[in-house]
């Protein structure tokens, strides 16, 4: 196989700290490569530096067997690289065709010629197997076809090898199963790509090689075909994982109970939340699936306080907290990890510690001021105990790792020691280590007598730990499932409009 890009003896130092040592790493034509590693292991450190964004300093980087030196990502994109980022760069308001071609926009005279655009676009989505309609607007199409769209537009700019980084994380199971089937069927055409994902069943899958990091030092490369999701994991976090699962238990009473919850859409659109009734009880998990934008984002809205609904109640251990403010909420009993981390879980601009900090101001008061003293060292126990890569907690958040910034978050509101507990995406973007983690302390939690709303676009985890498994489609609460009716079938049937089968 045709080597198409290699990296020889990269490393990457800031400072005193070393993101890379001594990276051996190659793509060949026609090959899917996944690289994994924990959060902070230097996975994104590696991408940054063949994508121009930073440069190595010390080894060589090579395309077709020629050494390269990339300032960035516009000369990356001339020698044949592209990227998809993890958090789609799409103009909601431009047409799919708009957004692939933008910077190379086909002409007719002066002017921008849009169904020449269009054309090209149709032709380019058919010839690679992933065909769209390249005149919707970006921000009326469902995500999987955003997704699609990001690596058209990366086709569209000549690349041969193709950056992914975390493709997955927002899409539904049938959306997954269509990006992996198009992804293996552009490397049959002779396409690479070099995928990115703590997701190992999706690795086992798709991957033809696999490189594993660990603290910026590769710890293993192998094919596919020879090796495990265990051994991988091994090599990942350099231990054995805990296999963790729900144990039956008898719940006790509500703690939270929501009753013909209503709040209207735009004016002539369909109800956001459409008569929604749902309870969460002490010692038990239930689980909300659903594909984004079903109303599960306006629901935890209107729990915590940040939307008043149009109509119903919302009781939270045993008291009516219907469009109380955010604050009276949370002190009622409320902790909750959030399923967008930079809109509402963290201050980008803010240090780890002041991150830290937000809800637990009482706890920390002394005398009308905040005892620093004291909250730096039980957030150095959350640093420890849940593995939180930063070069100290007067770090900004910013510059955390979207990983290590959700176990920041997921720490802070388990440090809460609320009755209960919205859990929304909670693993989004973690490695294995922090998943076993997470999954345990909801467990310990739910062992402990708390309540626990767990939100996951993952149905391996809705599955792994709930009792109860609740399906919203369009605005509403589609369908119910005990933990042993559940089937990942029946609820991506469910998810999808579909009804339930017997």
């Amino acid at each position: 196989m045709t080597v198409l890009l290699e990296m020889q003896g990269i490393t990457k130092k800031y400072g005193d700290f070393t993101a890379n040592h001594d990276i051996h790493f190659d793509v060949r034509k026609g090959e899917i490569h996944a690289l994994v590693g924990e959060n902070g292991a230097g996975k994104t450190t590696m991408m940054r530096m063949l994508y121009g964004m930073e440069q190595p300093t010390a080894g060589r980087i090579l395309v077709n067997g020629k050494e390269v030196h990339f300032h960035d990502p516009s000369q990356a994109i001339r020698h044949g690289i592209g990227m998809v980022h993890q958090h789609f760069m799409l103009f909601p308001s431009f047409t799919l065709a708009e957004n692939i071609v933008i910077g190379g926009e086909p002409k007719k005279g002066a002017f921008f010629d849009r169904q020449s655009a269009a054309d090209k676009v149709r032709e380019l989505g058919e010839r690679y197997g992933m065909p769209i309609d390249p005149w919707k607007k970006a921000g009326d199409c469902p995500l999987g076809i955003q997704q699609r769209t990001e690596i058209l537009k990366v086709l569209y700019q000549g690349a041969d090898v193709i950056i992914l980084d975390e493709p997955t994380g927002v899409l539904t199971p049938g959306e997954v199963k269509e990006l992996l089937a198009a992804i293996k069927g552009l490397a049959a055409q002779g396409k690479s790509f070099i995928l990115i994902t703590h997701k190992l069943h999706e690795v086992m899958e798709a991957a033809d090689r696999i490189t594993v990091l660990r603290d910026g030092v590769i710890t293993g490369q192998m094919a596919a075909n020879d090796t495990d999701e265990e051994q991988i994991s091994r090599l990942m976090v350099g231990r054995e994982l805990v296999q963790m699962s729900r144990a039956a238990r008898e719940p006790g009473e509500k703690v939270l109970d929501i009753q013909a919850i209503k709040l209207a859409g735009g004016k002539g659109s369909k109800p956001l939340l459409d008569d929604v009734s749902l309870s969460v009880r002490r010692g038990e998990i239930v689980g909300i699936a659903g594909i984004s934008g079903n109303g599960q984002s306006e629901l935890l809205q209107v729990i915590s306080g940040l939307r008043q609904p149009d109509r119903g109640t919302v009781e939270l251990n045993g008291a009516d907290v219907t469009g109380a403010p955010v604050r009276q909420i949370r002190e009622q009993g409320l902790a909750h990890i959030p399923e967008d981390r930079y809109l509402w879980g963290a201050s980008r601009d803010a240090t780890v510690l002041d991150n830290g900090l937000m809800g637990h101001q009482q706890r920390f008061r002394k005398r009308g001021l905040i005892d620093r003293s004291s909250l730096r060292k039980v957030m150095n126990e959350w640093v420890q105990r849940f593995a939180i890569k930063t070069g100290s907690l007067d770090t900004q958040a910013q510059f955390l790792s979207g990983g290590n910034l959700q176990k920041l978050i997921a720490a802070r509101e388990f440090a809460q020691q609320q009755p209960f507990l919205i859990a929304a995406e909670p693993t989004r973007g973690v490695d294995v280590g922090a998943m076993e983690l997470i999954h345990g302390e909801l467990l310990e939690r739910c062992r402990g007598g708390d309540g626990i709303l767990l939100v996951s676009s993952e149905l391996t985890e809705i599955l792994k730990l709930s009792d109860r498994i609740l399906v919203m489609y369009e605005g509403r609460i589609a369908g119910e499932l005990t933990a042993e009716q559940a089937t990942e079938e029946q609820i991506s049937l469910l998810m999808a409009g579909g009804k339930r089968q017997s």
